[in-house]
């Protein structure tokens, strides 16, 4: 497979300065696609990141956006199709964690995740379907979710809800676009090793080891490049699944 795969494409990876968001974005870069990608607030990363993906002889674009503003979402769209002439491919990867059992829970901590992990895939979803319809050749949405999503977890009343919905968008979704040669997919990731995944306490992270048929956590780049399998013309008659890479956690 040629690692220039991508060449004249163009993507969108939502949250990608760091973690499984930053390794998808250059893992397309590396195969030739212009990536564009929104921060929060970590604006010195996103500027790290946008040289990095230049290096790599592609176009970078990055700008501020909170992924759960409805209209932001729409303007960042607007601005990568300018940059890049198309928008090929997007990746809804942007989310957040605020663990705590429900009855703990605060309401702007359930707002917080649902708008960011949830709402946020589906503003990006609805801002890039213009552009992809356009295009000769459809398009990919991949977004990523989690085994919280398919199992539930405790204390993740918040992440798992959000997760789920976004397994029922790419559903939804894909059923609603086929026609238009868009396929959208998502991937429903285990324990991944990320900043997030080092913040575990020992004790809690060997109890879900011990759970791993693999008996490892799976590691970014294994993640960047299923994405860019789902991405590609390989996987052009898959649309509407749900891919669980998580060691075999939740099967």
């Amino acid at each position: 497979m040629s690692n220039k795969q991508f060449s004249g494409k163009s993507a969108i990876v939502t949250g990608a300065t760091r973690g499984i968001g930053k390794a998808i974005a250059l893992e397309l870069a590396k195969r030739g696609a212009n990536v564009a990608f929104n921060y929060s607030k970590s604006a010195g990363e996103a500027d790290k990141l946008k040289t990095e993906i230049e290096g790599l002889g592609v176009k970078a674009f990055a700008a501020q956006c909170d992924v759960g503003q409805t209209d932001s979402a729409a303007d960042f769209v607007k601005q990568a199709k300018e940059e890049f002439g198309t928008i090929d491919f997007l990746v809804n990867n942007a989310g957040i964690t605020r663990d705590q059992l429900i009855l703990r829970m605060k309401e702007e901590d359930w707002d917080a995740v649902i708008d960011t992990n949830l709402k946020g895939a589906w503003n990006f979803s609805k801002a890039v379907l213009r552009p992809m319809m356009k295009n000769e050749s459809g398009g990919s949405i991949l977004n990523i979710s989690s085994i919280s999503g398919v199992v539930g977890m405790l204390g993740q009343s918040n992440y798992s809800a959000s997760k789920a919905g976004m397994i029922g968008l790419t559903k939804s979704l894909a059923k609603e676009i086929a026609s238009r040669k868009i396929t959208v997919n998502a991937l429903a990731l285990g324990l991944i090793e990320t900043e997030m995944a080092a913040e575990m306490n020992s004790e809690y992270r060997e109890k879900i080891l011990e759970q791993i048929p693999l008996k490892r956590l799976g590691n970014v780049q294994e993640v960047a490049e299923i994405a860019c399998f789902m991405l590609s013309d390989a996987a052009a008659y898959i649309t509407g699944q749900v891919i669980q890479a998580d060691g075999g956690l939740a099967m």
